[in-house]
This record gives C-alpha cells, structure tokens and sequence, in this order.
C-alpha cells in the first residue's frame, strides 16, 4: 500500500511518526511539502534530518480557497498511491480542482481528511460561531452579511467532509463535530497524537549518565514553544511575579523564540525578575532540551500547544495547562500528573503553580505518573495503530496492513 501526506512543512515531530509508518510492513509512505521558500508559521523548525520517505517539494499557490500546489495531479498520476492524506489548507481544492479529480477517479485513489477540530464548531452552532468571530460590533447590515456567508461555507464544509473516505482525528471529540456534519461515525479514526517516544525513551537514559547542565531547582518551571501571542508566555511572567516573594527561589526557563521576544524580554526588566526569568532561545538538540528539562520541576503551557504535553511528559515531567489542542484532555489527569488552570485566568494559574511549588516530591511524583501515561496509553504505537485502521478501511481490508511494536516501551 503506498499513502500519499499531503502537508505543510517537514517539523520534526511529523517526520519521526511518518518515519514510523514507512517501517510497517506493506506500507510505503510519500509526502508533498510546499518548496523550501514557502515556509510554514513563523518560527516552526523544519528538517530533512533522519527522515526515510520520499518527498515532493512543489510550488504552493493560493486557491479558491486556502492554498494547493501545481503540479500536484502530475505527482499524483507518477506516484498512484492507495490513499492520499490532506490537511485543512489543502481540503476544500479537492473539491473544484478537475485534473486532480481526474486523476483520482483514474486510478480510484481514496482520500482521508487530518484534522484536530478543536475549534471546529458543530453544524447546528456554526453560524453562530462565525458571526460572533467576524462581525461581533458591526452594524446589522455587515452582520447580515457574514451571517449569509456563514451559511454558505458552513454548507460546503458539509458537503467537504462528507466527501471524504476517512477521518483521522487526535480527539474523541471529532465524533460529535464530524457526526453533526453528517459524518457517519465508521468513517471517523481516532488516532491520538504523539511524538516517537521511544526516541525520547533512548535519549533519556543518554542524557541521564551526563552531567547536569544545571543543578535541579525544585522551584525552576518552564515554558517551551514560540514566542507568540496564543502561547500566553506574558501571564507566565506575570504568575512568576506574583509567585517571586512566597518562593524567593522560583526560576522560568523560557525556550523558543518568536516576534514577541523582545516583549517579554521588557516585561521581565518591568517586573524586575531579571533574576528570576532566563531567555534561552530556540533549542533543536534534542539532548540538549532533555538536559534542560531534567533541570527543571514542571512544564506549564499558559496558553495553546499540543506536542509540548506529550514531549514533556514523556521526559518524566507534570505539566499544567488549560484550554490546548484537544488533546490535553486524554493526557493529563487532574491531580495526577498535572493541573488543569482557568483559561487566561491568572489568579488560577498562580494557584496551580502554587500547588505544585508546594510539594516537591508530589510535584516529582506527578512527573513519574506522566511518563506511564506516555508509555502505557499515548504513545507512537496507538497513533500508528489508528492510522492503519484508516487505511485498511478505506481500501476494504485489501492489504490487511497489521502492526507489533518492535520494542517494549517500559
């Protein structure tokens, strides 16, 4: 069977699951990314390093809706793949692109939708949901107006989903909001979503015969991820500033880089906790990152992510967060291995903070609790899993793709 991912860019975190995939037995996997001069969101890293798949890079340009790339019924007419994978940008031109239609009825190749619908409204709210997101203030006439092409789009979306042959989706929740789309519930995979945490199982033990690269602070939290406006890297520094005098010893590590740096580099210098908040930059080095995380006591997420909970937790780490991708709800276990907060509601995360600073060895407890739902529930392996379903699925069990993990997790 050969699986054509339509994506975006080549982060890391895809290539090593894509890398799993084209391990399966029976299954070879190519990816079509946009050229390298058309990069993905800003500050998103991007290699070719280990990656074991063929990939197409090809010219990407604007569509009636979203973007597409030229040249891509050519690809497709080459390679003759089973399936073809697309996500939301590509979605809507398999719809009205005619020489890829051809070329997918030619050689009847299925196609398979891969979302996280979190912010996804259902069917019945989706108008609704439009209209409070565009034209919240304006003067009833433009209200009308966003109102009648929120119908429009919420009724071709309709028409979209149900086009496709599969769903593959990182939450349950994609049975509610597909279904009420008219998505029958057998279409719809769950498959989770995980880093190659066998990788980070290796890594771990490298890095734990090293020297620390800093002395472990109970008190030492962090934040990793782009410096961006949703990752809300600026109410951290606020909970770090209200939480400075209870825990004189308190430290953020705050690991990435984005537009906002300088930003949060002035509020720090503002608050005076210059002492207290250390800019590390964007780290790739995965060795690297893993000796700092082992420095430190908890990952808190004040704002959206998703693949830093499984990364952080896979390093043996709790983690608190609020409102992420979705998938947080399968991961962290209130009081268990983490703690949910308020979303934007800072007094709640300062208490959050609080309750892990408290108690060391609960808080480290906690961290031994989130590297056992990594390997015991959450894991490449199910994600893996979930995908094969999809494609057997699809293709009437014809290629009875089945999977054994190669190695034992614990």
């Amino acid at each position: 069977m050969k699986v054509l991912f339509m994506f975006s860019g080549l982060p890391h975190y895809y290539n090593l699951i894509l890398s799993r995939l084209n391990r399966v037995d029976g299954l070879e996997i190519v990816v079509v990314v946009p050229r390298k001069e058309d990069k993905i969101g800003g500050g998103v890293h991007e290699t070719e390093d280990g990656i074991n798949f063929r990939t197409h890079f090809l010219k990407q340009r604007k569509s009636l809706y979203k973007y597409f790339f030229e040249g891509f019924e050519d690809v497709l007419e080459e390679e003759q793949p089973d399936i073809v994978v697309t996500i939301f940008y590509f979605a809507f031109s398999f719809l009205h692109h005619q020489p890829t239609r051809k070329v997918m009825k030619k050689h009847k190749i299925k196609l398979i939708y891969k979302d996280i619908p979190f912010r996804l409204p259902k069917y019945e709210d989706a108008v609704d949901y439009f209209v409070e997101q565009k034209a919240k203030d304006a003067n009833p006439i433009k209200k009308l107006g966003v109102n009648i092409a929120a119908r429009f789009y919420r009724n071709i979306s309709s028409r979209l989903y149900q086009s496709f042959d599969a769903h593959v989706n990182y939450v349950e929740k994609a049975y509610d909001i597909f279904g009420s789309y008219g998505v029958p519930k057998e279409k719809i995979f769950i498959t989770y979503n995980s880093i190659d945490n066998e990788v980070i199982n290796e890594q771990r033990k490298e890095v734990e015969n090293l020297e620390p690269i800093l002395p472990y602070n109970p008190y030492r939290i962090f934040h990793i991820g782009r410096l961006i406006e949703w990752k809300r890297v600026d109410l951290l520094i606020k909970a770090v500033h209200q939480l400075k005098q209870k825990y004189p010893k308190i430290e953020l590590l705050i690991i990435g880089k984005g537009p906002l740096m300088e930003d949060y580099k002035k509020m720090v210098t503002d608050l005076e906790l210059e002492q207290q908040v250390n800019f590390l930059g964007a780290i790739y080095d995965a060795k690297l990152l893993g000796r700092y995380f082992q420095a430190c006591s908890t990952y808190v997420l004040a704002g959206m992510g998703g693949l830093s909970l499984n990364e952080t937790m896979a390093w043996g780490l709790p983690v608190i967060c609020s409102v992420c991708d979705g998938t947080e709800k399968h991961l962290v276990q209130d009081g268990y291995n983490g703690k949910f907060f308020e979303d934007g509601n800072l007094d709640d995360l300062v208490a959050k903070i609080d309750y892990m600073l408290a108690d060391p060895e609960r808080t480290k407890q906690m961290g031994e609790n989130s590297l056992k739902i990594i390997n015991e529930k959450i894991n490449v392996h199910t994600v893996i899993k979930g995908y094969l379903r999809a494609f057997n699925y699809v293709t009437n069990d014809r290629y009875q793709l089945s999977y054994k993990p190669a190695t034992n997790l614990t």
